[in-house]
């Protein structure tokens, strides 16, 4: 394996696991900031009212991003693990 493998194996690994993560980071970064927003308004210092939209949001972006979920982890994995004989000095 050369250090240009390695470092591009790497860097593509970090933006998959970005591109997979940012949907459900970012519901959840505006879902807790309109929730904290409304309890500094109302005064309500509740913590389920905090936990529990974050955690409908989260599923529910979930579900809907499922399928380009796994269609991009998919295709990462099939990536990698077609361009490993060649770096592996396997031919087939």
């Amino acid at each position: 394996m050369t250090p240009e493998f390695v470092t591009s194996f790497a860097a593509e690994a970090i933006l998959v696991a970005v591109k997979l993560s940012a949907p459900l980071l970012l519901v959840a970064l505006i879902l807790g900031l309109a929730v904290s927003v409304f309890q500094a308004v109302t005064q309500i210092q509740e913590m389920t009212l905090a936990i529990i939209p974050k955690m409908i949001g989260v599923a529910l972006v979930l579900v809907l991003f499922l399928p380009w979920f796994l269609s991009t982890a998919s295709e990462y994995f099939i990536k990698i693990f077609s361009s490993l004989p060649f770096y592996m000095g396997i031919t087939g």
